[in-house]
């Protein structure tokens, strides 16, 4: 395999159903096997809602005790990742769903607490690429779920951005690797209400400013670090709305040298 794409869409993709449907049918015209990340939107807020379970958000990341590991787990790795598989085979796109336990795909450890505690959240450790590959040769596409595991049992819940930027870093040793992050925004934009204001390229000394002045908060702290990150290992990686899925648009990130 020398070419694979990785593919994350975000909640609000997930949660705006005409969007999602467009989203689909780019993703399963892509000519060569790929795989899609997908992140949980505000069906597991909803349900915790339902339930009286309140829900903690910091800098875009899920504070996640026993109850809400739960509900995450039931909707992320069940609702929403068969939902998805269900939509592609629609589509005459072959399918397979998991999550990090499936065949140990991904490994984590449970977050440290001397900043905060995150509670049930995981660290990336580990991606098994091999196995990953194996099954894109079985199926068009592998949809994963961002719940992994610690290898002892316990679940983990693992920011979505972080799994793609993992997944596809683990692959940069055995594929030229295309990362794209969709989300319900053009890419990177230095004013929201401007459509026109997208950032063409983003490099990691850009990163400080943009946080300090505020175009980079909330849910696009932990996206921008790990593109960084997945650029850093060698991915090319682009930040871009529903619509750009097949084209050059959004923003680019570029590693200090490239």
């Amino acid at each position: 395999m020398t070419k694979l794409r990785v593919i994350k869409i975000g909640g609000n993709v997930i949660d705006n159903d005409v969007v999602l449907q467009h989203v689909l049918d780019d993703v399963a015209r892509i000519g060569e096997p790929f795989i899609l990340v997908h992140g949980g939107g505000a069906i597991a807020t909803e349900l915790n809602t339902r339930l009286g379970i309140p829900t903690a958000m910091v800098d875009g990341r899920r504070i996640t005790d026993a109850d809400t590991l739960r509900t995450v787990t039931m909707v992320y790795a069940g609702l929403i990742n068969k939902s998805l598989v269900a939509s592609l085979h629609a589509r005459a796109c072959t399918a397979m769903g998991l999550c990090g336990p499936d065949a140990n795909i991904v490994l984590s450890t449970k977050r440290g607490t001397v900043e905060r505690d995150y509670g049930f959240v995981g660290d990336v450790v580990n991606v098994d690429a091999t196995a990953l590959q194996t099954l894109l040769q079985l199926v068009h596409c592998v949809v994963v779920a961002p719940i992994t595991h610690d290898g002892r049992g316990q679940l983990l819940n693992t920011n979505a951005d972080t799994m793609a930027a993992e997944i596809a870093a683990a692959l940069c040793a055995h594929a030229s690797v295309e990362l794209t992050y969709v989300f319900d925004h053009p890419g990177v934009m230095r004013s929201i209400d401007d459509p026109t204001s997208v950032i063409a390229e983003l490099a990691l000394a850009d990163i400080k400013p943009l946080t300090a002045s505020g175009i980079i908060s909330k849910g696009m702290v932990p996206k921008i670090d790990n593109a960084m990150r997945a650029a850093a290992a060698g991915a090319r990686v682009r930040i871009c709305g529903p619509r750009d899925i097949h084209t050059n648009a959004g923003t680019r990130i570029r590693t200090e040298h490239a």
